[in-house]
């Protein structure tokens, strides 16, 4: 690191320079990252994707489909309103509630538009069309998914706008002096505009979640800022004994390679992530690696410029007197602490496990409409639509099997005709939708019959060809079970695993989930093996022990498993006036990822602490009081600024990004208070000098000094 030091000190003018033009450009780029996220992320190359292209290309089904519901709308508003749409040339086709008396009940109705193509730019148009007409409104997946993307900018606005301020009162309690307090903002709005430049870039090879436009923001603020904070200390009490240029150097030097190592452990978590081939995962695993890319460069090459640049002057503008050294207060808590170890591991431990109980009811799904708030029209109106005509009882699911010699001979046929009768006889099956069911003939001997008819021939053919295209059969199959349940996952699994005597593909809500679902659950062993393992193994090499590395693995797990608990206290049970809900799908992955690898922030601070004071007189209780005393403040400043950044997110309208937000900022409190300032000292006491055993090292007690 002197050597990096070095370069930063004597080029640091230059580095500016290239940190400005850099933003400029990146930021430029940023502007246009909103428009270019779609969908929710929840998508994987699989058998679903595969038969849905087919249906497209092949079949010439739509690609998507739009609704436009009524509610007490007389049939001239309908008539109106549908022919407004017409007008726009961009459906396909439209299938009115006027002509399908399916999709009219009682005082409801609704129209399904047809697109062969996405529906980029077209939900705007339409509901400019149907704009201003009372009881008529668009939904279904690409308004569902525009109105997310709507909310997630609202969103950001919102919890930038809560947690900043709050923010910003942290760091002058920190710092005492505005240019310090505000130095980290800066450096962490520069890493997230950066970062969203960066994205855009990504954008012409990837499908980018709309997600991104939150996490980003969330992670890259709270890091920098967590970043910036660690140096900015470090420097300030360096520069009451040093100048200013040995005062970066010697920041940079110390408290830069804790943040590089900090970044590290959260890169892990992250990258771990990317083993789940779920697009999702692998925008919050890139945007993720980016912008701790971007923190890290910015606090260690940025920051320092600019603090060469004020020339000392970092306590302008002081407004709050903070006394240099370790206060009093810590150093008694710290020595409460020593004298009790046991009873208070077993009051955490308590406190912890209370917190986990909860998780045995924990539900997970895939974010589906009720992600928005109520007050959102899609919304009112894909659930009206539901209520009214029984959606959710039922799911459809794509059948294409495909067959070497073709369908449209007498095997073809009778392999056809098989394959019903296995398919009817299925519980779960309410209906199937084949030739001879279309057409109600019922065996394959009176098709070919009719077949030989001309009159009846063409006739027939037009309905053939709508099933069959070439070697290709399609067949659509009705469950009697709701798409989203784990009874049509099950079908969906076991029927793509069935061997019904030809190959064949599913597609369909049932299946898309049982993908997602299944490369989930597949691959969390792996995920949790690189973290775990990963983790171990740096903190064994860091601090040249066993028992440091053990311990803070097994309390991440359970400070995790405590904070899985209370979200489902919080959202599954609808606590503090938050509405009922599943746990989203991603948020146990995305938490714990992240989550593991930013409180390493706070034991590498602690221990890397603890490790030096117990080099210099190997008296353990002496070294974790000091550590503790030395650090908590800083530990304490830091928890605070990232539970203020993520915690604001609770205060917004996606319901995954809200679970995120709260989900870290209550695991990060969890972190910084139970486990960091009870549970890490306790065992420190407890162990003694076995924390620092290490197999094969030159005596059982040897410690190495954090270099």
């Amino acid at each position: 690191m002197r050597f990096f030091s070095n370069i930063v000190m004597r080029y640091y003018k230059a580095i500016l320079v290239a940190w400005l033009l850099l933003f400029i450009g990146l930021g430029v780029l940023a502007i246009r990252l909103p428009g270019l996220l779609e969908g929710d992320g929840f998508n994987t190359d699989g058998e679903h994707q595969q038969v849905m292209e087919e249906l497209t290309d092949t079949f010439d089904l739509p690609a998507e489909t739009l609704f436009v519901v009524f509610d007490n709308t007389s049939d001239a508003t309908i008539k109106e309103t549908l022919a407004n749409i017409e007008d726009l040339h961009i459906a396909e086709s439209i299938q009115s509630p006027l002509d399908d008396p399916a999709l009219y009940k009682d005082h409801v109705s609704y129209a399904m538009l047809h697109f062969t193509s996405d529906t980029n730019g077209l939900v705007e148009k339409l509901r400019e069309t149907i704009d201003g007409q009372k009881g008529v409104t668009l939904t279904g997946g690409a308004a569902i998914n525009e109105d997310i993307n709507s909310a997630s900018q609202k969103d950001l606005v919102n919890a930038e706008t809560i947690g900043l301020p709050i923010a910003i009162i942290v760091l002058l309690l920190a710092f005492g002096g505005v240019v310090a307090a505000v130095l980290p903002l800066l450096v962490g709005v520069i890493t997230v505009v950066s970062t969203f430049g960066l994205m855009t870039l990504f954008s012409s090879t990837m499908d980018l979640s709309i997600f991104v436009m939150n996490i980003i923001p969330m992670l890259g603020l709270a890091l920098s800022i967590d970043f910036a904070l660690l140096l900015i200390n470090r420097y300030k009490e360096e520069l009451l004994n040093q100048s200013v240029q040995d005062a970066v150097s010697t920041a940079i030097q110390t408290a830069g390679r804790s943040i590089i190592f900090s970044a590290v452990c959260v890169f892990i978590g992250l990258g771990a992530m990317l083993v789940m081939k779920v697009d999702i995962f692998q925008n919050i695993a890139l945007g993720g690696m980016l912008v701790v890319f971007m923190a890290v460069l910015a606090s260690i090459t940025l920051l320092p410029s600019i603090l060469l640049l004020l020339k000392g002057h970092i306590n302008k503008w002081t407004i709050i007197r903070v006394k240099p050294g370790a206060s009093t207060r810590w150093r008694n808590f710290a020595a409460f602490v020593m004298k009790r170890p046991v009873t208070l591991i077993v009051v955490a431990l308590i406190v912890l496990g209370i917190g986990i109980i909860p998780v045995k009811d924990m539900e997970l799904a895939i974010p589906q409409v009720d992600s928005l708030p109520i007050s959102y029209d899609s919304r009112q109106a894909y659930e009206l639509m539901d209520d009214e005509f029984g959606l959710g009882n039922q799911s459809t699911i794509y059948i294409i099997a495909e067959r070497k010699d073709g369908w449209d001979n007498t095997e073809g046929l009778e392999e056809m005709k098989k394959l019903e009768d296995q398919l009817i006889a299925d519980k779960d099956v309410d209906s199937v939708n084949t030739i001879f069911t279309a057409s109600e003939i019922p065996t394959v001997e009176q098709w070919e019959q009719s077949m030989q008819v001309p009159e009846i021939k063409a006739q027939l053919t037009p309905l053939a060809e709508s099933f069959i295209k070439e070697n290709k059969l399609l067949l659509p199959v009705t469950l009697n079970l709701n798409g989203s349940s784990t009874e049509a996952q099950d079908w969906a699994r076991e029927w793509s695993e069935k061997d019904v005597g030809v190959d064949i593909m599913l597609g369909g809500h049932p299946k898309f989930n049982q993908e997602i679902f299944d490369e989930i659950f597949d691959k969390v062993g792996l995920l949790l093996a690189i973290i775990l393992g990963s983790t171990f193994i740096i903190l064994m090499i860091a601090f040249r022990s066993i028992l440091i590395p053990l311990k803070a693995i097994i309390m991440n797990v359970i400070g995790l498993s405590s904070t899985f608990g209370i979200l489902v206290y919080i959202f599954q049970y609808g606590h503090f006036g938050i509405e009922e809900t599943t746990i989203a799908l991603i948020i146990p992955v995305i938490v714990f990822s992240l989550v593991f690898g930013l409180s390493m922030d706070y034991e590498v601070f602690l221990i890397s602490r603890i490790q030096e004071e117990y080099a210099k007189h190997l008296d353990n209780t002496a070294a974790t009081i000091d550590g503790l005393t030395s650090t908590s403040k800083i530990i304490t400043s830091a928890a605070l600024i990232m539970i203020v950044i993520t915690g604001a997110f609770a205060f917004t309208d996606v319901t995954p990004v809200k679970q995120i937000g709260v989900g870290i900022a209550i695991a990060v409190a969890i972190d910084a208070s139970i486990i960091r300032l009870l549970l890490v000292p306790s065992l420190m006491k407890l162990f003694g000098k076995w924390n620092w055993w290490m197999p094969f090292s030159k005596g059982p007690y040897k410690a190495s000094k954090w270099h």
